[in-house]
């Protein structure tokens, strides 16, 4: 994929191509996007200002999850016990596990990433850049918004400072994310129905099985409708409105962002369907659920509690989608309440939950913060040497 304005140095063509897989789209998908963004105009920067006001609030999660929590719970039986016991090698473990959850996260990017046509930007897309990206972009998850829109942002950010166009950027951050989520999805169905029908072992009450694996069942037809959206709608628009050109321009604008989202997940749906070219994404996909649930896992074992399997997937997606919630930027606090309270709702014991749960967050969530924050830094200083070589983005 390459393209260039007509006043950009002849690093790259003079008109956008196209790779063979990428749909033609016809809607004003680039009015919708912007097209030089900075994370200083977005408030996406890492100033040392936020830096240490984050630090601190990681430094104050962790003495209050060992000191200040066990004393304020005091009331629930073996709190103190239950902390005072954890076990340093399931610790470990789940250190071990939150490793693992980045290289399926990088594995992810680059299936969906990869494959633009344009070989001089996945030179420099290589696997150095694929870390810096994709840890800059979960450290900024965590630090600015919900629903990983912050990471969203600065990784189209570099996908653009990296040489790929905006429908490009866009359409790929788009089949990114459908991958992920539907996993995400697929998993609180098939496990919630499992659960219900006691072919998984384990508590099952319905407000925690049938209710969420419906609406995820819901929500996925809703995504394949929208994936039934053609590329040519604006065409086809355009034909409808023939002689009201204020029509013609407003149905166009709003076929855009449909149209883009349709043609991401088709991406997406062409990854799954065909193991040869999508098995990285797919794999790095269900990877990252994984080795985040085992994350979990593994802090129960580390407080002495083993959960059922089923019971302990299904209770990490409900929990887990409190982080849609935009009040709360990363999920902070929303995602560690609405993970104790799918377990307890599932009947496990509150003191290993709560202190699971905490550590869990604390490993997951917190520690990648440090190193994402040094990918940034990093990051920032790649987008500077391709600034040098002269690569602008089309």
């Amino acid at each position: 994929m390459s393209g260039s304005a007509p006043d950009e140095p002849p690093v790259r063509e003079q008109r956008e191509q196209r790779s063979p897989e990428e749909p033609e789209l016809t809607a004003d998908v680039n009015g919708l996007l912007p097209d030089e963004i900075e994370p200083e105009e977005s408030g996406l920067a890492l100033s040392p200002r936020r830096i240490a006001i984050y630090l601190a609030v990681v430094t104050a999660f962790v003495i209050g999850l060992y000191i200040g929590l066990p004393a304020a719970l005091s009331g629930l039986s073996d709190m103190r016990d239950v902390v005072s016991d954890a076990d340093p090698i399931w610790i470990a473990v789940a250190l071990g596990f939150n490793l693992l959850s980045f290289a399926a996260y990088i594995a992810l990017f680059r299936g969906v990433i990869g494959g633009s046509g344009d070989p001089l930007f996945e030179q420099r897309i290589n696997w150095s850049v694929s870390y810096q990206i994709t840890m800059a972009g979960l450290a900024a998850t965590r630090l600015f918004s919900a629903a990983g829109a912050g990471g969203i942002a600065l990784t189209y950010w570099a996908l653009r400072k990296a040489g790929m166009p905006r429908r490009g950027a866009a359409w790929r951050m788009v089949a990114f994310l459908a991958l992920l989520y539907g996993v995400y999805l697929v998993a609180v169905v098939v496990f919630g129905v499992l659960l219900r029908v006691g072919l998984l072992p384990g508590p099952h009450p319905v407000g925690m099985t049938i209710v969420p694996a419906a609406i995820a069942g819901i929500a996925l037809v809703i995504v394949l409708l929208v994936s039934l959206i053609p590329d040519d709608v604006e065409r086809r628009l355009a034909h409808w409105s023939r002689g009201y050109r204020r029509r013609a321009t407003w149905l166009r604008r709003l076929a855009a962002g449909p149209v883009l989202v349709a043609s991401g997940t088709r991406m997406a749906i062409g990854l799954v369907r065909e193991p040869a070219r999508g098995l990285p994404a797919v794999a790095g996909a269900v990877g990252f659920w994984a080795a985040n649930i085992a994350v979990l896992w593994a802090c129960f074992h580390a407080f002495g509690e083993a959960v059922p399997k089923g019971v302990l997937v299904q209770g990490f997606f409900v929990g887990m989608a409190a982080n849609l919630l935009p009040f709360f930027p990363g999920g902070v606090g929303s995602v560690d309440a609405g993970m104790i309270g799918a377990f307890l709702a599932f009947g496990q014991p509150a003191s290993a939950v709560i202190v699971s749960v905490l550590a869990y967050r604390v490993i997951a969530f917190w520690l990648p913060i440090p190193p994402g924050t040094i990918a940034y830094v990093q990051l920032r200083r790649t987008v500077n040497r391709w600034r040098e070589e002269g690569v602008h983005a089309p």
